[in-house]
C-alpha cells in the first residue's frame, strides 16, 4: 500500500467516524456522554483537516483557488434565500 493510499483510507475512516459519532450524540439522551460523542466528533474532524492538508502538500489533491469576496457574497445570497425544505 502506498503513502497516498494510506492518507485516502484514513481520511475515509475518519469522515465514517464522524458521521458515527455526529449520529451517536443526536440520539444520545446522557449529556455527559453527548458531550464527549461532540468532543470525539470535533477531534475527528480536526484529524480529517490534518491529513487532507498532507495530501493536498504531497500534490494528491488539486490545489483550490481562494474565492474572491464578491463570489463569496453571490453564494451567500442565492443560499440565505432558499428555505428548508
Amino acid at each position: 500500500m502506498t503513502d497516498q493510499e494510506r492518507i485516502t483510507d484514513l481520511i475515509f475512516s475518519e469522515k465514517k467516524m464522524s458521521d458515527n459519532y455526529s449520529i451517536w450524540a443526536s440520539e444520545c439522551t446522557n449529556l455527559k456522554l453527548r458531550d464527549t460523542f461532540l468532543t470525539l466528533l470535533n477531534q475527528s474532524h480536526k484529524t480529517q483537516t490534518d491529513l487532507f492538508t498532507a495530501a493536498q502538500q504531497k500534490g494528491w489533491y488539486k490545489q483550490v483557488p481562494q474565492a474572491q469576496p464578491d463570489q463569496i457574497q453571490q453564494a451567500y445570497q442565492q443560499f440565505s434565500t432558499q428555505s428548508p425544505n
